[in-house]
C-alpha cells in the first residue's frame, strides 16, 4: 500500500484513512463528509490527490504518440492547457479516462486514475524511440485540489500566480523557492485548481493552504461531490465493457483523427447504436441507492445503478445508471433497493 507525502499531516488531523486504488488516503476528516461536501458548494476545500499517477512524456515524438493513443484531439490545444481525454481498448471500451497537462511544447503531465498508470505507461510505450519519453514521476511529488467557488480568492494569500490560473489551463509557478504546476482543473464541478507540489515541500504547501482558511475534504466528499455533477469514476462509469459512447462522453472523442487506439471498434459502435445508455436518476426518499442495484421499469430489469448515493445538497438519492437508449428524460423508472423497487425518475445531468 502506497502513502502520500501528506499521510503524516492526514494523521494529524484525524483524518480516517482506506485503501483507495493501490494508496492510502483519507476518506474523511472528523467534520465528516457531508460538511466537507458543503464546504466545497459554497467555500473552498482542499484535497490530497496524490494517488493520481504523472506520466511525465517528452520528446521531439512526444505529441504524436499521445494523438496516436487518446480520443481527443491535442490539436484543438496547445501549450499551457488542459485537455481530458480516454485511452480505449480494441474493442472500444474505456481503459482509462486521463487529464493531459501540456506544460511546455515537447513535455506533457499525463494523469492517469490511481491503478492505471502501468496501463497507460505501458500503452504509450512502443518501440525505441530517441525522440520520446515516458517517465512515472508520481512519488516525486503531491497534487493538492483546492476546489470551491471561494477557492482563487483563498488560495489568493498563498500565491497569487497560483490563483489566477484559468480554467483548462496549467503553468508554472514559483512558491517559496519551489516550484510548482498549476492546473485549473479539478473533479468537483466546481471552479478551482490542482497543484503538483515537490514532494519534499508539500507539507509546507499544505500548511499554507490550509492555514488559508480552506479546509481539508476527503474521498469521500471528492465522491458525493462528482456524483451531483454527473461526472464519470472508472470503474464504475467507464471501464470494460463500457465505452464513450454509452456513458454519453462521445465528445471526448474526435472522428477527424486519422487513428487512436480502438477507432474501429467504437465506429462500428456509432454506426449500429449503443445498446444502453448512462443516465441520472433522481431516487424518492432520502435513502441512497447503491452500486449494482437494478433499475426496474414496469416490474422488469432493464439495467444497473453504477454509482448512488445521498445527495447532500438536493437532501435525496442520486444515482447513475445504465438505461436503454429509449430512456429519456422525466420516464419513470425504479430502482430495486434490497428488495424495494424504489420510484426513480430519469433528470437531465449534473444534479446540481
Amino acid at each position: 500500500m502506497r502513502s502520500s507525502p501528506l499521510e503524516g499531516r492526514h494523521r494529524a488531523l484525524g483524518a480516517k484513512l482506506v485503501p483507495f486504488g493501490g494508496w492510502e488516503m483519507p476518506l474523511s476528516y472528523p467534520s465528516g463528509t457531508l460538511a466537507e461536501h458543503r464546504a466545497c458548494r459554497t467555500d473552498a476545500v482542499v484535497f490530497d490527490v496524490s494517488h493520481l499517477g504523472t506520466l511525465r512524456v517528452s520528446g521531439a515524438d512526444a505529441y504524436e504518440r499521445l494523438q496516436q493513443a487518446f480520443t481527443n484531439d491535442l490539436a484543438r490545444i496547445g501549450h499551457g492547457r488542459t485537455q481530458y481525454t480516454h485511452l480505449l481498448d480494441d474493442d472500444g471500451s474505456v481503459l482509462d479516462d486521463i487529464i493531459v497537462w501540456w506544460v511546455a511544447p515537447e513535455s506533457f503531465d499525463v494523469m492517469p486514475n490511481a491503478s492505471n498508470t502501468d496501463r497507460v505507461r505501458d500503452a504509450l510505450s512502443g518501440s525505441d524511440d530517441a525522440g520520446f519519453e515516458a517517465v512515472d514521476v508520481t512519488a516525486s511529488r503531491a497534487v493538492l485540489a483546492v476546489q470551491g467557488p471561494e477557492a482563487r480568492s483563498r488560495l489568493a494569500s498563498v500565491s497569487t500566480e497560483a490563483s489566477e490560473v484559468a480554467r483548462n489551463c496549467v503553468s508554472s509557478v514559483e512558491w517559496k523557492g519551489t516550484s510548482l504546476t498549476v492546473a485549473g482543473t479539478g473533479y468537483t464541478g466546481e471552479d478551482g485548481m490542482e497543484i503538483a507540489v515537490p514532494a519534499e515541500a508539500a507539507e509546507r504547501l499544505w500548511d499554507a493552504v490550509t492555514a488559508a482558511g480552506i479546509n481539508p475534504a476527503g474521498l469521500g466528499a471528492r465522491d458525493t461531490l462528482r456524483l451531483e455533477k454527473g461526472l464519470p469514476l472508472h470503474g464504475h462509469e467507464l471501464g470494460p465493457g463500457i465505452t464513450p459512447l454509452q456513458a454519453g462522453l462521445g465528445w471526448v472523442v474526435r472522428w477527424d483523427k486519422p487513428s487512436f487506439q480502438g477507432r474501429e471498434a467504437l465506429a462500428a459502435e456509432r454506426d449500429r447504436g449503443v445498446h444502453r445508455r448512462l443516465r441520472g436518476l433522481r431516487v424518492e426518499g432520502r435513502r441512497p441507492p447503491r452500486e449494482g442495484q437494478a433499475v426496474l421499469r414496469d416490474g422488469e430489469v432493464v439495467g444497473e445503478v453504477t454509482s448512488g448515493n445521498f445527495s447532500p445538497m438536493l437532501e435525496t438519492g442520486i444515482a447513475l445508471a445504465f438505461v436503454p437508449p429509449d430512456a429519456d428524460i422525466g420516464d419513470e423508472l425504479a430502482v430495486d433497493m434490497r428488495g424495494t423497487p424504489t420510484p426513480a425518475t430519469v433528470v437531465k445531468l449534473p444534479f446540481v
